[in-house]
């Protein structure tokens, strides 16, 4: 007699979950926002940079090619490439950018590497640290009007302090600014005085980036300082004292109120930077298109400088990467 076989009762099959009506007018925005989200974050900065920036640029262009007048801004006549064929030909407009050279060069070289120096320093442990950290933020934070006239009285002929100092010295009182030979020196002095605080702390954030691990290990090997920092702190923070350098560059190029403040341009326009001549020529000589023509070729060596900046780091990853 066959034995009946009992079935297993059949579950139920799951129930699904109810499906949310999504409309489409919905669904749209929501994709529309899922693509495109992030551009209408950077929209209001690309606005700004449009309205500021770009359009100004283009402006300042178009009215390089023109001959427009101070009295008359808006009566300007189109006269093609006549402002760049002047400037090109102008003593008075290459010894501006000799002096901007000049300037910049002096300011980086010094500003970089006192502020280096002054981090380096700063890093190491030391009683009161702190304190001196602090002090050496000062003149960032000193207002670049209330710095020109501070160094207006240190220059001062007869009550100034660098003058002071001079004859205690024996070494006789100076004309810092109405001698043309110590024109460029006292602007210069000035700007590192200014700018070196800002490398400082720069390096100094780098510098606490650095494994302490691997200088320890150096040590244990038997390096001095000066080869660990060579062989472990100076390429970690290469990157950022190129990177501190470009930014120097550009903005030394671009400083216009400390020297203005101080010198004027003078003595003999021994301090007349490309960014001052704009200034003269513009309301001095009152030829604006002219002096939006000083503007986009000073813009043009801002460009070179970043575009060498790029390809010095571009030489520098090729050569990391063949190691």
């Amino acid at each position: 007699m066959a034995t009946p076989t009992l079935e297993a009762p059949r579950s139920a099959p799951p129930a699904s979950p109810p499906k949310t009506r999504r409309t489409r007018g919905g669904g749209a925005v929501g994709r529309f926002v899922e693509r495109y989200g992030a551009y209408l974050f950077l929209l209001p900065a690309i606005a700004y940079l449009a309205v500021f920036t770009v359009f100004p640029l283009i402006r300042g262009v178009l009215l390089s090619f023109t001959a427009t007048k101070l009295v008359n801004p808006a009566g300007g006549r189109g006269v093609g490439l006549e402002n760049y064929d002047y400037l090109l030909s102008s003593d008075r407009f290459w010894s501006s950018v000799v002096t901007t050279l000049l300037y910049t060069f002096f300011t980086v070289i010094f500003s970089v590497g006192i502020g280096t120096a002054g981090a380096l320093l700063l890093n190491t442990a030391f009683k009161g640290r702190g304190i001196v950290r602090a002090i050496a933020t000062i003149p960032w934070a000193v207002p670049t009007v209330a710095a020109a006239l501070i160094f207006v009285w240190i220059y001062n002929n007869e009550q100034g302090i660098l003058n002071r100092t001079t004859s205690a010295l024996g070494m006789g009182q100076h004309g810092w600014l109405v001698d043309p030979q110590y024109g460029l020196f006292a602007v210069t002095l000035a700007t590192v005085w200014k700018l070196t605080p800002l490398v400082m702390l720069v390096m100094l954030s780098a510098l606490q980036s650095v494994p302490h691990e691997l200088r320890e290990a150096t040590w244990v090997d038997g390096a001095t300082r000066f080869q660990s920092f060579r062989a472990v702190t100076l390429p970690h923070i290469m990157p950022t004292i190129r990177i501190i350098t470009l930014l120097m560059t550009i903005w030394s190029i671009r400083r216009f109120e400390i020297i203005f403040l101080i010198t004027g341009g003078g003595p003999l326009d021994v301090t007349n930077t490309l960014v001052v001549n704009v200034y003269r020529t513009a309301f001095q000589d009152q030829n604006l298109g002219r002096a939006a023509a000083i503007g986009a070729l000073g813009l043009v060596l801002s460009l070179l400088v970043t575009v060498v900046y790029f390809i010095v780091e571009q030489l520098q990853e090729r050569q990391e990467n063949q190691r």
